[in-house]
């Protein structure tokens, strides 16, 4: 059987074919997505509860895979790259910030989504994700693109989009055992 080509890695090129994608253009792509459904659950009122549940859903699934590849692939390889404290510290500081959204997030999924409360609790969680990738952007992917080659940005952004692949296969294989049961 022929392998499955990755449409999450590829962009149209000027000239009609395909490209692949580096690894710091996958990840602000993600980031895009997440801030798109972000503003989409923030302009929701308390009386879409169906699609605040279902906005919040598909936010919780986009984290979980992007902060995954992140720390199992993209944040090892700026690790073993950097050479300055403040290199290690942003390393550190970026695995943290994934920490608190993971303690925000079922907080808000705790929350009755007609209330008040639901709404600022996911306008904290928003603000949180956009100060992370604002950072991952203005900070950590300049220096990452001064400290690795294109090749190598090349070969995580391949490394990344197959492990977004296998992590949203997965996603699919849980639910639909859920469903099942």
């Amino acid at each position: 059987m022929p392998a499955r080509k990755s449409m999450a890695r590829k962009k149209p090129a000027r000239n009609g074919k395909e490209t692949q994608k580096d690894a710091i253009a996958l990840l602000k792509e993600d980031h895009e997505r997440v801030r798109e459904l972000l503003g989409e659950l923030e302009e929701t009122s308390d009386r879409a509860e169906g699609k605040r549940q279902t906005l919040l859903a598909t936010i919780e699934e986009e984290l979980t895979i992007h902060t995954k590849i992140e720390e199992d692939i993209f944040y090892p390889a700026f690790f073993d790259v950097a050479k300055t404290n403040d290199d290690k510290e942003m390393y550190y500081e970026a695995i943290e910030e994934h920490h608190v959204v993971d303690l925000v997030m079922p907080e808000v999924k705790n929350t009755d989504p007609s209330t008040n409360e639901f709404a600022a609790k996911a306008k904290v969680l928003k603000d949180l994700v956009e100060h992370h990738a604002e950072e991952e952007e203005s900070e950590m992917f300049p220096r990452v693109r001064k400290l690795m080659n294109r090749e190598r940005l090349m070969e995580l952004g391949e490394e990344l989009a197959r492990a977004k692949e296998s992590a949203k296969a997965g996603i699919v294989q849980k639910l639909t055992g859920m469903m099942r049961s």
